[in-house]
C-alpha cells in the first residue's frame, strides 16, 4: 500500500468520526445503562428487551470504533518510526495499514444501515427453479455460500427447513441468521441468482444456465404485532425431511404454514412457511408461524418502500423475481451483480462466503440512489 493510499485511509477515519456522532452514542449509552439499573426494569419485559437492544447497539459503535482508534494509533506509530529509523518497518507498515483499511471498510458498510429493521434477525429462503438437478445443487451451493458468510462474521446460524433434491442439491430451503445487522446486509440478496456453468451432471459437457431465488425477511419479534384470520390459515403437518433428529421420516414433526389473504394494498397473496429442524412439531410450528408472520411484515414493508420510492421518483427493480447477479463458471469465471455493476473474478471465492464486497457495493447503490432520486 502506497504512502498516498495510507494518507486517504486517515482522511476516510476522519470523515467517518464526524459521521458516527460519538458524542451522542456515548451520552446515549450512558443514558440506557442508568435506565437498565432501575429496580422495576424488568416490569415492562417488551419495553426492558428495547432497551437491551438499543444498547448493544451502540455498545458495538463504540467498540468497533475503539478497534478502529487503535489499529490508525498503531499506524501511525510504525510510520513513525519508519520515517525515522528507515525501511526497517516496512511490514509492520503494510500491516497495520491492512487492518485499518479491513475495519474501515466494515464501519462503512454498518453506517449504510439505517433501516427500521435492518437491526433485526434475517431468515433467508432458498427456492431452486425449473431445471431439476442442475437447479437443485445450484440451491444447496447457494445454502452453502450464506452459511459460510454468516459463519465468516460470527453469526449464529441455524436452518430451519431443508429438503433433500433429486439425487442432489435441495428443492429448498431456510436459514435463520442472528448478529448486528443481519437483515440489513442480507437484505441485498433477495431476487434471482443465475449460475452458468459446464454441468457436472451432463455427460456430454454441456454449459447449462440454472436459477435461484433467494428471499431475505426480516425476523419479527414481540414489538410488533401482526394479526391473522385464524379462518385464512391453514396448518400441514408431515414427516421431516430434515438432516437430523431421532424423529426424523418416523413421526410428522415437520409443520407448514399456509395464508392466504390481502394486502394493504388490496392484492390477494399466498404465503407458506415451513420448518422441519426442531425436534418437535410444537416447536416447529412455533418456528413456522413466526416465519410466516416475518414474511406477510416483509411484503407490508415492500409496499412501505415502493410507496415512498415512487414518491421519490425513484425506479427501483431489486423485487423478488427481479434476477440481481449472475455468477459465471466457465467459459471464464466472473460474478456480477447486475443493480450495481459490480464485477469480481474470484468465483470461488464468493462461493466460500466472501460476499461483503458485494453487499458493501449494494448498500452504497441503494444509499446513492434515495439521495439522487436517479
Amino acid at each position: 500500500m502506497t504512502a498516498d493510499e495510507i494518507d486517504d485511509l486517515i482522511a476516510r477515519y476522519d470523515s467517518l468520526e464526524r459521521y458516527l456522532d460519538l458524542d451522542r452514542r456515548r451520552e446515549t449509552l450512558a443514558d440506557l445503562n442508568a435506565r437498565r439499573m432501575d429496580p422495576e426494569f424488568w416490569n415492562d419485559a417488551n419495553a426492558a428487551r428495547e432497551v437491551e437492544k438499543k444498547a448493544a447497539a451502540e455498545k458495538s459503535w463504540l467498540d468497533d470504533w475503539q478497534a478502529l482508534t487503535d489499529a490508525r494509533e498503531s499506524l501511525e506509530t510504525w510510520r513513525l518510526f519508519a520515517a525515522e529509523e528507515g525501511a526497517g518497518y516496512d511490514a509492520e507498515v503494510q500491516a497495520d495499514a491492512v487492518t485499518l483499511r479491513d475495519l474501515l471498510e466494515s464501519l462503512e458498510i454498518r453506517k449504510l444501515l439505517s433501516g427500521p429493521d435492518d437491526d433485526r434477525v434475517a431468515i433467508l429462503n432458498i427456492q431452486p427453479g425449473a431445471g431439476g438437478t442442475e437447479s437443485q445443487d445450484w440451491g444447496e451451493m447457494l445454502l452453502r455460500m450464506y452459511t459460510r458468510w454468516g459463519e465468516r462474521k460470527g453469526y449464529k446460524v441455524e436452518l430451519l427447513e431443508w429438503q433433500a433434491g433429486e439425487g442432489a442439491g435441495i428443492k429448498g430451503a431456510s436459514l435463520r441468521l442472528e448478529g448486528p445487522y443481519a437483515y440489513g446486509y442480507l437484505k441485498s440478496e433477495s431476487g434471482v441468482h443465475r449460475l452458468v456453468r459446464i454441468s457436472p451432471f451432463d455427460a456430454s459437457g454441456r454449459r447449462h444456465t440454472s436459477f435461484t431465488s433467494v428471499a431475505v425477511f426480516p425476523e419479527i419479534d414481540d414489538t410488533i404485532e401482526i394479526d391473522l384470520n385464524p379462518t385464512e390459515i391453514e396448518l400441514q403437518t408431515f414427516r421431516s425431511g430434515g438432516k437430523g433428529g431421532q424423529n426424523v421420516n418416523k413421526v410428522e414433526t415437520g409443520a407448514r404454514f399456509i395464508w392466504i389473504g390481502k394486502l394493504t394494498n388490496g392484492e390477494t397473496v399466498r404465503v407458506a412457511a415451513e420448518s422441519t429442524e426442531e425436534r418437535s412439531q410444537l416447536q416447529n410450528k412455533e418456528r413456522a408461524m413466526t416465519m410466516l408472520k416475518s414474511r406477510i411484515y416483509g411484503l407490508e414493508r415492500d409496499i412501505q418502500e415502493a410507496a415512498k420510492d415512487a414518491a421519490l421518483g425513484l425506479q427501483k427493480s431489486i423485487s423478488w423475481g427481479s434476477q440481481i447477479r449472475s455468477y459465471v463458471f466457465q467459459p471464464y469465471t466472473m460474478v456480477n451483480d447486475h443493480r450495481t455493476e459490480t464485477k469480481l473474478t474470484d468465483v470461488q471465492s464468493v462461493m466460500d462466503g466472501d460476499v461483503d464486497p458485494l453487499i458493501k457495493a449494494f448498500l452504497a447503490w441503494e444509499a446513492e440512489q434515495s439521495t439522487t432520486g436517479a
